[in-house]
């Protein structure tokens, strides 16, 4: 986080002095099994954090942290939230806190694997940790409409064809198609099933902040303007927390 803060201010983002601060942390035991992120508070004084579960192991591979980070850290969340907290005089208390919704945070997030992708900051085996991490989303959103929708599994799945999706065949679907251990895949599940709607908000809110920046750009091309990222990122996290709905016409307004 420290790298990607010192490289992208000035390039592609202005990164002011309180949000330069930014603490990794071991998450205490009792905690979901994937990684997350707590906000500074309003004036600063608790900085954000990213937490990293051990769920008891002591050595870590490093191929699926390296964009897991990008995503709770910087450019993600941290960058997203403090930039908020940072606002915070020109803003409601709405917009910097309670306002915000898991498509516009989460979207943003996974929008920040995605750019640190296109920037070259992924080598090959950070690059298969995010493209995991992309998998994972997309199981998430299958396991999310089922269960929630009580649909029945297509006739050609391998795993219980023709069955309504119960959590334990979530948890056979995860373990399916990912290599994730038993106790994260059980953590998930039970995150989806108390939370509904919110695995799906991932990829709709990263699908909203990408056609929201291109809808931006061809915007400019049209009135003959150059496109300025670091500008567009910017004013984009200075808006503050936004209803999905509204998130994609605001960006292309910038």
């Amino acid at each position: 986080m420290d790298e990607a803060i010192t490289e992208l201010d000035g390039t592609h983002f202005d990164i002011a002095e309180p949000i330069r601060r930014v603490e990794a942390m071991i998450a205490p035991a009792g905690s979901a099994a994937a990684p997350y992120y707590t906000r500074p508070s309003q004036d600063f004084a608790r900085p954000g954090r990213t937490w990293l579960p051990t769920l008891g192991r002591e050595s870590f591979p490093m191929y699926d942290l390296v964009s897991t980070w990008y995503h709770e850290g910087v450019p993600g969340h941290h960058l997203q939230l403090a930039q908020w907290a940072y606002m915070a005089p020109q803003l409601s208390t709405f917009q910097t806190s309670v306002g915000s919704s898991s498509g516009v945070t989460e979207g943003w997030a996974l929008y920040s694997e995605r750019l640190m992708d296109e920037l070259g900051y992924l080598d090959d085996e950070a690059r298969m940790g995010y493209l995991d991490g992309q998998m994972m989303r997309a199981i998430r959103v299958v396991i999310d409409l089922g269960m929630h929708l009580e649909l029945t599994i297509p006739a050609d799945s391998p795993i219980a064809p023709g069955q309504t999706w119960t959590p334990e065949l979530a948890e056979r679907f995860f373990a399916a198609h990912s290599g994730r251990s038993r106790d994260f895949i059980s953590s998930e599940v039970v995150r989806y099933l108390g939370w509904p709607g919110q695995a799906i908000s991932y990829k709709l809110g990263e699908r909203a902040w990408l056609a929201g920046r291109e809808a931006a750009r061809t915007a400019h091309a049209e009135r003959g303007e150059e496109f300025d990222l670091k500008s567009w990122h910017m004013k984009a996290l200075s808006l503050g927390a936004l209803g999905l709905d509204d998130l994609e016409a605001e960006l292309a307004r910038l």
